[in-house]
């Protein structure tokens, strides 16, 4: 009888696991807030150089609109450039530098760290490197909270993580200036790593097998959930300041979560405290409504799994040690990389899109819930043609999109939403197909480092669109290839779904294969 054996006996998602995954989704609405709250608090307006010679403001002759200097036309000249005098304004505009500062247009926003900071015109890049910062700290807390996490367990982590997130989120919304900001941001995105890792895995431990891949999919429709609502909350709230602070201070009301988020009973086994663990199980069996009583069965059950983790050791250098193996494990690891880059290179500059940015983060955001939902028909038929399908069809939407004229931005949404679901779909796959592709000797290491691949896709994505430099037409070039590439790349996997899952290396390489040293 093993552990699993014993959540179906208890009830492998009955009241406690439900539960359970009340307390978990909550802080994935506000891990969403802040994966995306820099679409708006680092938003770009229309802005127009301030000349040398006013002091006093900056007189606009009558009926100038700043918002359309948004065209390419008036952007690079007016935005960046300092007319000598204000007889200039409206024609030969000089190419000096902006001396005198810059004024924005408050039609959209009251303000941004850009237009509070000035990150404009040779500081823009800066914007794009702290975002860049923000999920350097993703990959960072997926190494340290991840270690953390397998020695102290994961309920310990996910409660200092949640008080964390709260007290530098308050902290950035009164940032002095842009490196605090970008600094207590940094210590925010580890957060985030710190908090989703460990309620996954926490979530999955107290989860029966038959029902892992809906109780995942539940955390997603949570995370979406938090999409959707963080366009109606930066629509009611303009001001980046105040944004900031009502993303973070809720967090401090989870407090109560000492008192309610149960440790991992899986976890309290592996690390040789039976009791503990057998007390957690006994209350999760009363609350189900299947009370058991302790005996030596379940005491040996528990010795046993334990035992069987220490008759081999193996290191990540297994994961490409054989050819079979290391065809996989870099074919997932570039999945990882190109779905994450895509889907947060997408997600974080849907102002290209030169539609109502709330309303597009609206849509993006409604997207994510079908996007999600059509998984769980489609893995159990196939995990491998669900997964290039999906990438094939985000690849093909976002290519299309370079041959749409500017001024049918409706048709250029469209498509991008069609984009994002693909990219949101193969991205729920990953998580799925990825844990069956690797052996169980070496399947956490494998899954740890796809996580830090995604992660360094992560801090790629806000810096996709400085290519724009290059072409125009670039980042939506670069968003259709890598996942057309990684379509290509899954044919050469295996397909898992209602296929045993391979428990050694030999099991991948065949009896045959001599391991490679």
């Amino acid at each position: 009888m093993t552990f699993d054996e014993v959540l179906c006996v208890i009830g492998g998602f009955g009241k406690f696991q439900k539960l359970l995954f009340v307390w978990i989704c909550i802080p994935q609405i506000f891990l969403a807030f802040h994966m995306f709250v820099s679409v708006f608090t680092g938003a770009t307006p229309p802005h127009l150089c301030r000349p040398r010679w006013s002091s006093d403001g900056f007189p606009l002759p009558p009926g100038f609109n700043l918002s359309l200097l948004s065209t390419s036309d008036g952007w690079t000249q007016l935005s960046c450039r300092n007319p000598l005098n204000q007889s200039d304004l409206g024609d030969g505009l000089s190419a000096g530098s902006c001396e005198g500062g810059w004024e924005y247009s408050t039609e959209i926003y009251q303000s941004t760290i850009v237009t509070e900071w000035d990150l404009v015109c040779d500081d823009a890049k800066l914007n794009s490197l702290g975002s860049s910062f923000y999920m350097f700290g993703l990959l960072i807390g997926a190494v340290v909270y991840g270690h953390l996490a397998d020695k102290y367990g994961r309920r310990i982590i996910i409660l200092v993580n949640l008080l964390i997130q709260a007290v530098f989120g308050v902290g950035a919304a009164f940032s002095p200036n842009f490196y605090i900001y970008t600094a207590l941001r940094f210590v925010v995105g580890t957060t985030i790593s710190g908090v989703i890792m460990n309620a996954f895995v926490l979530g999955t431990e107290w989860t029966g097998p038959k029902e892992r891949l809906l109780a995942g999919i539940i955390t997603d429709y949570a995370f979406g959930c938090g999409y959707i609502m963080l366009a109606g909350l930066a629509y009611l709230i303009r001001d980046w300041r105040k944004l900031q602070l009502v993303i973070s201070a809720p967090g401090f009301l989870l407090i109560f979560y000492i008192w309610v988020l149960p440790k991992s009973a899986r976890w309290l086994v592996a690390n040789n405290r039976k009791e503990e663990a057998w007390e957690l199980i006994q209350k999760a069996a009363q609350i189900n409504g299947n009370p058991l009583t302790k005996d030596l069965e379940m005491c040996q059950v528990l010795n046993v799994e334990e035992k069987g983790e220490l008759k081999k050791t193996y290191s990540f250098f297994d994961l490409v040690r054989t050819p079979t193996m290391r065809k996989r494990s870099l074919i997932v690891f570039y999945l990882w990389f190109a779905n994450v880059l895509v889907y947060y290179g997408l997600s974080l500059h849907i102002s290209d899109f030169e539609m109502n940015i709330y309303l597009t983060q609206l849509i993006f955001g409604l997207v994510e819930m079908p996007a999600r939902t059509i998984t769980l028909f489609t893995l159990n038929r196939s995990r491998k043609i669900s997964q290039l399908a999906f990438l094939a069809v985000g690849g093909i939407a976002f290519l299309l999109t370079i041959f749409v004229p500017s001024d049918l931005s409706i048709i250029k949404t469209v498509l991008a939403m069609i984009g994002k679901f693909g990219i949101t779909a193969s991205l729920s796959i990953i998580y799925v197909y990825s844990a069956e592709v690797f052996p169980t000797v070496i399947r956490q290491k494998g899954i740890g480092i796809g996580s830090m691949c995604a992660r360094a896709g992560g801090v790629l994505a806000p810096m996709l669109y400085l290519l724009k430099g290059i072409s125009p037409k670039a980042p939506m070039f670069l968003c259709g290839l890598c996942p057309l590439l990684g379509s290509a790349l899954t044919l050469l996997l295996p397909e898992t779904a209602n296929m045993p899952l391979p428990d050694t290396i030999e099991d991948v390489e065949g009896p045959n294969h001599r391991l490679e040293l």
